[in-house]
Parts: structure tokens; C-alpha cells; sequence
């Protein structure tokens, strides 16, 4: 009888023991909850991913937490022995001013024209050439003024040059003369010449300025062009809507042209107004080229 009741026991015991490990092993919610994993054989403290996380490791590839102390060093300041020498420049004769295609022939004319200095006609820029062509450019508008013998400083030098001011039938009185083949205007009185010559700009194509003898009409110190709505400084009119006035554009922009008035540098403006009044005798020879 003992001997049932001991083995009654322990059959109830070992039930008791299979339940209770099976219910830890299918309840998801209570996975390892309260259950310390040993750790595998040959890991250190901190190899899990559930233990305290990692200390970094300083690696040869990653920056150090101190900047270094050993300095770049600088490139030298001292050239290179290997370097190749820069050619030095070669001096000047012209101190600076370009030579020009049309040296020769604008020595020459602006020696005959006088006043721009000593030229030495050699067809070779010289410091003193520079002076005086820079000279004759700033007098008569020619940018830029440079210095440089070219295309626009052979005109402007040979059409004044060329001009002859006993072509225009001036007496006594003071006549304001137009030389349309040659471009140029001069004042003169009495046989002598009291302005110029110096440059000018008439009518372009389809508006060519007339030849013939006039007078000056009315003066303005500022016309308004009605059918150019245009201002025209220093006006003096001399032939219907046709008169001598300031230029508002480049004077050797030749490509273009007035639509028949007499277009003048500001200086000359000015001082062809000083002299002129009403009456003032004009007379207009040749003819411009192209028109």
C-alpha cells in the first residue's frame, strides 16, 4: 500500500515538472523575460548585442580626436631653379604709341598742316611722332586717340591738308566756306583765314547738301528738329531746313551722313557761332563723294 502511494506521488510530480516547461516554451510575450543567457564560451562582456554597446574602435582609417602637430610645409617663395627666364620687353621708341599702316603719309601731312610738333617724315614711329599725332587726334575727335597712324587719322590729316581755301570765293566780308569733295570748313575775311580748316559731315545719300552761294537765315543756340526730333546745338541756318549745328554722333562714322545740314565738331560749333550772325555769307563747292 505505501509502495502505491510513493509511486502515485511521483507520477504527479513529473506532470507537474512537463506542463510548466512547456508553458515558458509556447507564450511569445514572456521570451527570455527574467531568463539571464550565459554567455557562449570565448565571447568578453559587451560581444551581445543586449549588452552595454560597444566602445568604438580607433581605427588607422578614422580622424583623431587630437589635430596633428606636424606642419604642412610651405612651397618655397623662391623660383624654381629649373624655371625658363621671362623675355624682357624690348624698349619702345614710340614711348608706348602703336605704329600705324599710314605712318609715313601722316608725317608728311600733319608737317605740312603745322602745329602739332616736330616730325621727322621717316615712316618710323618716335616718341615725338607719338606726341604729335595723340595731338592732331584730340583736335579733331578722332578714339581713339592713341597715337597710331591709322586709316581714319590718313583721311582726316589729308583731307585738310589737300584743302585749298582759295577755291572759295570769299571777299571782303566774312564768309563761312563748305568744301563738300573734301569734307572740311573754314572761315574766312578779308583773304585770310580765321577759322580752320577743320572737319565736317553733310548730307548722305538721297540727302545731298547743295552747292551754291547763301547766307545765314537765323541762329539758335539750340534748334529743335521736327522731323528728326532731334536737339541741334549751336544752329545757323542757311538754305531752307539745311544750316550748320553741333554733331550728336561720331563726326567719322562715315558710313553715315546728315540729311543735309553741315555737322560740325563741338569746338568748331562753337566758334563758327562766335563769328557768324545773321547775313553771313556761305558758300558750298563740290561735292561729297558718293552722293
Amino acid at each position: 500500500m505505501k509502495r502505491v502511494r510513493f509511486l502515485a506521488r511521483v507520477a504527479g510530480l513529473a506532470v507537474v515538472v512537463l506542463v510548466g516547461v512547456g508553458a515558458c516554451a509556447l507564450d511569445p510575450q514572456t521570451e527570455g523575460a527574467g531568463v539571464t543567457t550565459p554567455a557562449p564560451v570565448g565571447l568578453t562582456e559587451g560581444a551581445s548585442g543586449a549588452s552595454a554597446p560597444p566602445t568604438p574602435e580607433r581605427s588607422a582609417t578614422s580622424p583623431s580626436a587630437q589635430p596633428s602637430r606636424t606642419a604642412t610645409p610651405k612651397p618655397s617663395r623662391s623660383p624654381s631653379a629649373t624655371a625658363a627666364p621671362k623675355p624682357k620687353p624690348k624698349p619702345s621708341r614710340s614711348a608706348g604709341c602703336p605704329q600705324g599702316e599710314h605712318q609715313r603719309a601722316v608725317e608728311r601731312y600733319l608737317s605740312r598742316l603745322g602745329g602739332f610738333g616736330t616730325l621727322t617724315v621717316d615712316g618710323a614711329q618716335s616718341a615725338a611722332d607719338c606726341v604729335a599725332i595723340k595731338k592732331f587726334q584730340t583736335r579733331y575727335g578722332i578714339s581713339p586717340a592713341s597715337g597710331r597712324a591709322g586709316p581714319t587719322t590718313y583721311d582726316v590729316a589729308k583731307r585738310l591738308a589737300d584743302t585749298d581755301v582759295s577755291r572759295c570765293r570769299a571777299g571782303a566780308r566774312l564768309t563761312f566756306c563748305v568744301d563738300l569733295t573734301r569734307q572740311t570748313v573754314w572761315a574766312m575775311r578779308g583773304g585770310t583765314v580765321v577759322l580752320g580748316p577743320t572737319v565736317t559731315r553733310t548730307g548722305m545719300s538721297g540727302y545731298a547738301t547743295p552747292a551754291g552761294t547763301y547766307s545765314v537765315g537765323w541762329k539758335n543756340l539750340r534748334e529743335w528738329s521736327n522731323p528728326y526730333e532731334v536737339w541741334l546745338p549751336y544752329w545757323q541756318q542757311f538754305n531752307g531746313g539745311i544750316g550748320f549745328h553741333e554733331t550728336t554722333t561720331y563726326l567719322h562714322n562715315g558710313a553715315i551722313g546728315s540729311h543735309g545740314c553741315v555737322n560740325l565738331l563741338h569746338r568748331d560749333a562753337v566758334r563758327l557761332w562766335e563769328l557768324g550772325s545773321v547775313g553771313t555769307r556761305v558758300v558750298v563747292i563740290g561735292r561729297r563723294p558718293g552722293t
